[in-house]
């Protein structure tokens, strides 16, 4: 809501004569409208960080690449809009707070291959969807 609100300003804005007195109010409307958003999505990554902090004793992550992810498919914007990086400091540092802490999984490690029960690494084709243990695990590859 906050984005259209923004965006709707920001149209409005491009539509002054710039240096005008009415340009400079409109200006403002914009930049409270810029910093609102920012404080919400600020906001919402502490409340997540804080909630992941104080359930659990680790948290591992994918490392993932966001720039990468954001050129490649087609939601470049909400991609950049989430925050990753800065989710990512606060989490680290709630954790680090706790004494707990925070596992960074490169995202070329195969854990979709590798079994949580015995260990072993198994070889299956991307058309699996159940991995199938030879200790007799049996669980949805996801």
């Amino acid at each position: 809501q906050a984005l259209d609100k923004l965006a709707k300003a920001q149209r409005i804005l491009s539509r002054r004569k710039k240096g005008s007195a009415r340009w400079e109010k409109q200006r403002l409307k914009v930049a409270k409208l810029h910093e609102k958003a920012a404080n919400q999505r600020r906001n919402f990554l502490h409340h997540k960080s804080k909630e992941l902090a104080t359930t659990y004793d680790a948290v591992i992550i994918e490392d993932l690449d966001m720039k990468g992810m954001s050129q490649a498919l087609n939601f470049g914007k909400s991609v950049h809009d989430n925050g990753w990086g800065m989710f990512i400091t606060f989490l680290e540092y709630k954790l680090k707070e706790q004494g707990k802490q925070l596992v960074k999984i490169d995202k070329w490690f195969p854990s979709t291959k590798k079994c949580s029960c015995c260990g072993k690494e198994k070889e299956i084709a991307l058309s699996e969807r159940k991995y199938k243990c030879s200790c007799g695990l049996v669980l949805d590859r996801d």
